[in-house]
């Protein structure tokens, strides 16, 4: 089992996550959560609006909702830093463990990043949420109490070092290697006509 971090390392890898690539990335892993606690790495999936990425979870859990409840797109697709990982990981093996599905190199802050901003990657159009992603136990679990600290301190949450939540707005496939890029301006949110 890799050693957890302490802050000072945590701090120490924080430029390398700065000079993620604003504009244009690469998909380097996906990840889907077939079950609670079960993670399987593909080389390509399908992407869409109705599953989110197919064979993970979030489709099965939707369906769980209650009677008249209505599924939350808005936390379809998670999106987590790949140079955030590695340094929280240590090992590229133990990605998977965040939880996430879209390991991208790209600038996931809210300054490059808000909500309404699209991404496509391969021929699937995501768009960023507003919901905040925080972890849970399980990360702490997994990567220590002071990464989940780290990661949901001041600078942690503007970087969005735990990620950030997209909802999908065209279907399509994605590959590992695929470039991740913006497709348009800022939406601007409860804008009135």
């Amino acid at each position: 089992m890799n050693q957890h971090l302490s802050e000072p390392e945590l701090n120490a890898g924080l430029e390398t996550i700065r000079r993620s690539p604003k504009d244009a990335g690469t998909l380097e892993m996906i990840v889907i959560r077939p079950r609670d606690q079960e993670r399987r790495v593909l080389d390509e999936c399908e992407v869409s609006g109705r599953l989110g990425v197919h064979g993970d979870l979030w489709a099965n859990s939707w369906t769980k909702v209650p009677p008249g409840g209505a599924p939350n797109f808005d936390i379809q697709v998670t999106l987590m830093n790949s140079r955030c990982i590695a340094l929280l990981a240590q090992d590229k093996s133990r990605w998977p463990l965040a939880g996430d599905q879209l390991y991208v190199d790209m600038d996931l802050s809210a300054n490059n990043l808000p909500p309404g901003q699209r991404l496509a990657i391969g021929s699937v159009i995501l768009e960023i949420t507003a919901i905040p992603h925080t972890g849970c136990a399980l990360f702490v679990e997994r990567f220590g109490k002071e990464a989940a600290v780290w990661v949901n301190s001041p600078v942690g949450k503007q970087l969005h070092l735990r990620g950030i939540y997209a909802k999908v707005v065209q279907d399509g496939r994605v590959k590992a290697g695929d470039v991740i890029r913006k497709v348009a301006e800022k939406l601007v949110l409860n804008q009135t006509p």
